[in-house]
């Protein structure tokens, strides 16, 4: 089957006691046991629930995967794939990955004698310059958040295993709908299930999946006894918005050329950051591991002539707010948002400046989407 059809009707058939289409609800914390001295699949939903086992084999099926984990969030999920990690081990971090992740890595984690660094991860020579002994895992997003860099995941997973470590893939921007890192050699995978895996904003979720038995065991000690674990009705919600995934994003990706069509060469905006662009610098690596650009893109305000606020403030159709991967069109301003726990000399170092906008591309028409940046740059034009 085709990846589109495989999202409609999952990996297996669901629950079919009573030839339900949809995977049921399961409820229910607690499990009678049928014998005394024999353990069950099922005792307590915090180790397992049938809705979520159900989910969780679809995650794992999709990215290609053997395991699967269902996480309360994207940054649970996240820190599900770092707790593999052991006191006085260092993992090298995309440098302008989201900035929960940096914010996670430098405060649970720096308790726990977790060391990481920001690093340029499309580029092999300096990521290899920062590996030492410590070092036991590449914690890379591509694209990346917010300036969508490119990081060869293929020579990324082969360089980590060079050097007795793994590497960890947030494929958050793209979905296995678009990129599929364990395929590519990654050991780990993790998404933010809240963006385009859910789509509709209305749920918070994360998930993770591996190939390899002695991973997936930490990830799952790491879930039963953090019990950080993706409640059944989130879950609901889960499958129902991966039925669309493929519609979706299509969708997104189409209206996402339109208005980078109309954002090149516009005087308010400096420069672009979308991986679909020849300019970009990591276009070919992107083209040859990922079927699609995506729907995320971000651009820097021409400062010297528009006002960044006034920018913002006039928008109408298009969210400001935070996430990204939703049916609306999101935007945000990464200073102020996404990476605000970054400091100054972080996102300097990043690349990430003050009047950069990430703009997350929905399903509303193009044409609306297009007036409503117009009508904002008018705007804030000083």
């Amino acid at each position: 089957m085709g990846i589109g059809s495989i999202l409609v009707h999952g990996h297996k058939e669901p629950d079919n006691t009573f030839n339900a289409v949809v995977p049921p609800i399961y409820l229910t914390t607690t499990y009678r046991k049928e014998k005394f001295s024999e353990p069950q699949e099922f005792e307590y939903s915090r180790g397992a629930n049938p809705t979520r086992t159900y989910f969780e084999e679809f995650i794992a099926y999709l990215e290609g995967g053997r395991h699967g984990f269902a996480f309360s969030s994207g940054t649970a999920a996240n820190a599900a794939a770092l707790s593999v990690l052991g006191f006085g081990e260092k993992v090298l971090v995309t440098r302008n990955v989201y900035g929960g992740t940096v914010s996670l890595l430098s405060t649970v984690f720096k308790n726990f004698g977790i060391n990481f660094e920001l690093v340029d991860t499309s580029n092999l020579e300096e990521l290899e310059d920062r590996f030492d002994s410590k070092t036991k895992a590449v914690f890379i997003e591509t694209p990346s958040n917010p300036l969508l860099d490119i990081a060869d995941i293929r020579a990324i997973s082969n360089l980590a295993k060079k050097h007795n470590a793994i590497t960890i893939v947030d494929n958050t921007f793209l979905s296995p709908y678009f990129q599929k890192p364990l395929e590519l050699g990654a050991d780990i995978v993790v998404e933010s299930a809240t963006k385009f895996l859910s789509g509709h904003s209305d749920v918070i979720a994360g998930v993770a999946a591996t190939n390899s038995d002695e991973l997936a065991e930490k990830i799952g000690a790491y879930q039963r006894s953090g019990g950080s674990i993706a409640q059944p009705f989130d879950v609901y919600l889960l499958i129902r918005g991966i039925k669309t995934l493929a519609i979706r994003a299509d969708k997104q990706v189409e209206t996402t050329r339109k208005v980078i069509a109309f954002l090149d060469g516009n005087p308010a905006v400096d420069r672009i950051f979308y991986p679909g662009l020849v300019t970009h610098p990591g276009y070919e690596i992107h083209k040859k591991q990922a079927r699609s650009p995506g729907a995320l893109l971000s651009f820097e305000l021409n400062g010297s002539n528009y006002n960044i606020e006034a920018f913002f403030d006039s928008l109408r159709l298009i969210t400001h707010g935070a996430s990204l991967g939703s049916v609306e069109s999101l935007i945000q301003n990464p200073k102020t948002g996404s990476h605000a726990r970054f400091t100054q000399e972080q996102r300097e170092k990043s690349g990430i400046k003050d009047n950069l906008v990430r703009l997350s591309v929905g399903i509303e028409d193009a044409e609306d989407i297009i007036k409503d940046l117009k009508n904002a740059f008018a705007s804030a034009k000083k």
